[in-house]
């Protein structure tokens, strides 16, 4: 067997992870950040806890999901950021349109969620889009993203450390295409620093439960102010 051969028995093997639905549901469950036990996956997924365990026995054997223990808990999360941008973009692939788009996500999810740890929807094109116009970024190779000379000193000016950003084990930036917009949004490290200023400086809210994420009076205001972004 070549190395061809070879990698696509191993994305068939991976594809056939995420294909059973209890599986599915687990991993999208887990693309709003937030590490769950085999018991809540197991509600999430509709089968018995037994039946869980083996499932993400599973994932984890094919580096989708990870496992933390802590005391007498197991907590399991997204083994990454490249598992979130799998799911998302096999989400685009549902019912793809023919002619006009017109989304069917259920408002809350389509104007502002978490796409595992940065800003998706409505919000996060916007301010793709936004970032864009204002020439804070600058486009390479493979979607991903560099900041330009202006755009890292806005950034470093709303109190995010580029060069830690940078240093992290993980691409940096890249265009994450949205499943419910079908344009794209930020995501990597710059994505993920951007969500987390986002949640310090009280701009936005998330719900434990979901991955919908709100914008506040506060977060309003300054995205107007500080990126022209309306909402």
């Amino acid at each position: 067997m070549n190395v061809e051969q070879l990698n696509e028995v191993a994305v068939a093997r991976i594809a056939g992870a995420i294909g059973e639905p209890a599986r599915a549901r687990m991993l999208f469950c887990l693309m709003d950040g937030h590490a769950r036990t085999s018991t809540e996956l197991a509600i999430v997924a509709d089968v018995a806890t037994s039946t869980a365990s083996a499932h993400l026995n599973r994932l984890k054997a094919e580096h989708l999901v990870k496992v933390i223990t802590q005391g007498k808990h197991r907590f399991y999360s997204l083994d990454g950021p490249k598992v979130a941008r799998v799911l998302e973009g096999l989400s685009v692939l549902v019912d793809q349109p023919q002619q006009k788009f017109i989304p069917n996500t259920p408002t809350r999810l389509r104007a502002a969620r978490v796409c595992y740890d940065h800003m998706a929807g409505h919000l996060g094109v916007l301010l793709h889009d936004r970032f864009n116009q204002l020439k804070w970024l600058s486009r390479s190779a493979n979607d991903a993203y560099e900041l330009t000379l202006e755009g890292a000193k806005a950034v470093e000016a709303l109190g995010v450390d580029v060069e830690e950003t940078r240093k992290l084990r993980r691409r940096f930036a890249y265009a994450c295409l949205d499943w419910s917009e079908r344009r794209p949004h930020i995501g990597g490290a710059l994505g993920a620093a951007l969500l987390k200023l986002a949640m310090k400086k009280k701009w936005v809210t998330q719900d434990l439960d979901s991955r919908a994420i709100r914008v506040t009076n506060t977060g309003r205001r300054e995205m107007s102010a500080r990126f022209g972004v309306e909402l």
